[in-house]
């Protein structure tokens, strides 16, 4: 006897409670049991991480009386990853925390990290690509919008600092990254944390092929990806106003879907399994799934900075590599690191009258 919707609802209700508890199972419901041929009749529908034997076998364990009649309910597993609420990281936010949007009035990207000074951890500052919140890649004093510019971010309303420090994208030279730092009007205007993560405890110095990371941009959101390679050196297209830029031993974190958009510059990758920060995001494939990043290292030994916390500044984890030291992402050379220099925004000289 098929199923009927009648006996497919009963069978949910009695079997829900339970079901909800299991750690791998997200949803439950009434539906068909073929949806290409209704004829079959009704079943259970669980939406769920992983389908197990034990949740396999479900679909012969689940009858009922209807009518006299003894009724097997069939279930139908969908597997659909943990079901979350869409969140518009391009809206306003105050106080901004890591992730959302932010930029000139010119365009929009993405807060990277909340980072701070270091000793004291007296001052707060957004961390992003320079191409983010300095597009016009020179010293002229930007203000910073959030949210930026394409979010409809409007000067004066949503200025919320201005560009601090920056190192120059140079063209026919060698670059190694695409950082700068936009200081607030003031420290309460930015939350130390990471948009849907929360406090982060620190960076890490390096990372190794095949670390599985996750960050949160602008465009897309929360996504994971995989280390696919490190050391990649790149042709990166900046458009009409730099051209076609060199840059030297990057990292390409590979996803599923699409990872870096228009938009997702600047987001900073997270190693999966414990939210140290790890790279920086600036560039991406057509399709969206590949994403060219360097180290988060770099940028804070740059800018001699450290990622901001509600009671100061986070942690460096200094990782240990293993007998495959080539498989992590390298150090710059102290040479490499003094030719980066910090230039710093300067406001515009008035013209006399």
């Amino acid at each position: 006897m098929l199923a009927t919707f009648f006996a497919a609802h009963a069978m949910k209700e009695r079997m829900s409670r339970a079901m909800l508890a299991r750690s791998e199972v997200h949803g439950i419901g009434v539906g068909y049991h073929d949806p290409r041929n209704p004829k079959k009749g009704a079943a259970v529908i669980i939406y769920t991480n992983t389908l197990s034997p034990t949740m396999l076998r479900l679909s012969s364990t689940l009858t009922m009386t209807t009518k006299g009649k003894v009724v097997t309910v069939p279930v139908r597993f969908v597997k659909s990853g943990k079901i979350q609420a869409y969140v518009d990281y391009k809206k306003r936010i105050r106080p901004i925390p890591a992730g959302y949007s932010i930029g000139t009035i010119g365009g929009s990207g993405s807060v990277g990290l909340i980072v701070t000074n270091v000793p004291n951890a007296s001052q707060r500052f957004i961390f992003s690509n320079n191409h983010v919140l300095n597009p016009s890649n020179s010293s002229a004093m930007t203000e910073t919008l959030q949210p930026g510019g394409a979010d409809n971010g409007q000067l004066g309303r949503d200025t919320v600092g201005r560009l601090y420090r920056y190192v120059k994208l140079q063209k026919n030279k060698s670059n190694w990254v695409d950082i700068a730092l936009s200081i607030p009007r003031t420290n309460r205007l930015l939350s130390p944390r990471y948009a849907t993560v929360g406090v982060l405890p620190g960076y890490v110095t390096t990372y190794r092929v095949g670390e599985r990371f996750k960050k949160v941009g602008r465009t897309t959101g929360l996504v994971s990806g995989v280390v696919d390679s490190i050391n990649t050196d790149f042709q990166i297209d900046y458009g009409d106003s730099l051209g076609t830029l060199n840059f030297k031993s990057q990292t390409v974190v590979r996803g599923r879907n699409p990872v870096s958009l228009p938009g997702d510059s600047g987001s900073v990758w997270l190693r999966e399994r414990d939210n140290y920060a790890a790279a920086v995001n600036f560039a991406g494939s057509n399709d969206g799934r590949v994403s060219v990043a360097f180290p988060v290292n770099w940028a804070m030994k740059i800018f001699k900075t450290r990622i901001a916390r509600p009671d100061g500044a986070g942690y460096v984890k200094r990782v240990k590599k293993d007998k495959s030291p080539r498989s992590y992402a390298r150090q710059l050379t102290a040479r490499e690191l003094a030719s980066l220099k910090v230039l710093r925004a300067r406001s515009k000289k008035r013209k006399r009258t």
